[in-house]
């Protein structure tokens, strides 16, 4: 099994994986010692920089009694264009999993075909899987449950934005997006999901219409990597798409504020509210951690199932 995507997984499986990842951050916090990946070693093949992934999943390895090996694409053959399905083949041989961060979604999943131990999304152009795995457990922690939650995505129609579009497909809460025109999850992405279902997903370029009664307000940077060549002009298009005061007071009493990190205080969201009393960021970068045990754990000890 691996974990490309969220729309892979079904909602009894996500619905696990998050009670595991929060019996596991309690065991933590009580310094319980839970070993079952003993012996085991995971490869972090990682094309894109990272601070939150990289240390969330090698933390997470060592919590759980294994090793973790970070390989970046400039250090390795990958970088001088060994094809990935060698090296995918190569690294099956070495180690037990294989996180891998990288650009284009087609790029892992030549990866999973020819890897023959699990293969995880650290994050590609299009997903980000194990972000919004660990913002829907700090949805829980907050507010008790998902569901019957009003979720607000302000900002880019990106890879975090299609994940999170993926999850409430599969577990049925409400989600607002307001994105610039011309930044919209692609018709493409967007044709697929509603062939599977009918989702109650609505987006818009209204920031007011998608924040209104939210009980959850969520957001990322304007230019992600790859896109630094486009920051001003993306600084044009983004303006007014910010999560601010005035944007927080249209969404329901005692709302959370999320953002997965790293922020660009002043653009997609204020300074005066990421560090105000209606943001979880910190929990919810902590549970980065907890979120790649679960999975971790359902993979290398679990066998998937």
């Amino acid at each position: 099994m691996n974990l490309l995507t969220i729309a892979e997984l079904a909602k009894d499986e996500i619905d696990g994986l998050l009670s595991r990842a929060a019996a596991l951050k309690e065991r933590h916090k009580k310094g319980i010692p839970h070993h079952p990946l003993r012996g085991k070693t995971l490869g972090l093949i990682f094309e894109k920089s990272s601070t939150r992934t990289r240390v969330s999943f090698e933390t997470a390895m060592y919590h759980l009694g294994g090793d973790a090996i970070f390989i970046s694409g400039k250090d390795s053959q990958i970088g001088r264009g060994e094809p990935i399905k060698d090296t995918a083949r190569v690294m099956s041989r070495y180690v037990d999993a294989i996180v891998i961060r990288t650009f284009g979604h087609e790029i892992i999943e030549e990866y999973a075909k020819y890897s023959s131990v699990p293969v995880i999304n650290g994050l590609t152009d299009t997903h980000h899987p194990c972000q919004v795995l660990a913002d829907v457990m700090t949805v829980i922690e907050k507010k008790g449950t998902y569901n019957g939650m009003k979720v607000c995505w302000i900002g880019d129609g990106n890879n975090m934005a299609n994940s999170w579009i993926e999850a409430a497909a599969v577990l049925g809460f409400e989600l607002k997006l307001a994105c610039p025109k011309g930044y919209w999850p692609s018709k493409e992405f967007l044709e697929k999901l509603k062939a599977a279902g009918d989702p109650e997903i609505l987006i818009t370029d209204n920031v007011e219409e998608a924040a209104a009664d939210a009980d959850v307000l969520n957001t990322d940077v304007w230019a992600s990597m790859g896109q630094e060549e486009e920051a001003e002009k993306r600084k044009k298009a983004f303006a007014g798409f910010q999560i601010n005061k005035k944007i927080l007071k249209l969404s329901k009493k005692g709302a959370i504020v999320m953002h997965c990190l790293p922020a660009h205080r002043g653009e997609e969201i204020t300074e005066d509210v990421l560090e105000g009393p209606h943001s979880v960021v910190w929990d919810e970068a902590e549970n980065r951690l907890h979120i790649q045990k679960a999975i971790l754990e359902r993979l290398l000890v679990d066998g998937g199932r």
